[in-house]
């Protein structure tokens, strides 16, 4: 396994957590029964609905991020026997 397989692991991780984080930050809104069609963006939107929202995605996106790269990083040491070159120590 070479640093191209990691790439493809670690971005393909992170873009699956995003999408992930985004449909649960939607159902945790939805069944809280507010708007399920907020967009933080809209200028008629609240401030605190907007800012609610945004909070509670970005954290959801980070921790999902953070737990699938971590998996992600586990298939990878566990398949070539080391850590990728880029966790490796030194290069963070």
């Amino acid at each position: 396994m070479g640093p191209m397989v990691w790439r493809i692991l670690g971005s393909g991780s992170a873009v699956l957590a995003g999408v992930v984080a985004n449909k649960l930050v939607t159902t945790i809104w939805k069944k809280a029964g507010k708007d399920s069609t907020l967009d933080p963006r809209d200028p008629r939107t609240p401030w605190k609905d907007a800012v609610a929202f945004a909070a509670l995605t970005g954290l959801a996106a980070g921790a999902a991020k953070v737990a699938m790269t971590r998996k992600a990083a586990q298939y990878y040491e566990k398949s070539s026997g080391h850590l990728p070159q880029a966790m490796q120590e030194g290069d963070a």
